[in-house]
């Protein structure tokens, strides 16, 4: 069985989390799928088409795995962190928008 390292918060996680995103390949496409999610989600409220919700999982997670799978070539953190890796998601987003984390 995998070793799974412990966290005590989000700010003990996050440097992790961007350690597992060292490829840019796989930092843009979280990039796409984070910002298709967000773009969903404000439809979703705009029309009320909360059947819409059913994809935002898709929309976030397939672009991600996939840069995890083919590009950073390991297993995406959200498999062992899945509430701190939903926040590393918006957090490396914002963070690349303001250039803390590069494209």
């Amino acid at each position: 069985m995998e070793n799974i390292k412990r966290f005590n918060s989000f700010a003990e996680f996050y440097p992790y989390y961007l350690s597992e995103h060292r490829n840019s390949t796989c930092r843009r496409l979280h990039f796409v799928g984070t910002s298709l999610v967000i773009f969903i989600l404000a439809l979703t409220i705009g029309n009320g088409a909360w059947w819409m919700l059913l994809v935002l999982p898709l929309a976030g997670y397939s672009f991600a795995w996939v840069g995890h799978f083919y590009f950073e070539k390991n297993r995406p953190a959200t498999f062992q962190h899945p509430l701190y890796s939903l926040l590393g998601d918006f957090v490396m987003y914002r963070d690349m928008i303001l250039g803390r984390v590069p494209f």
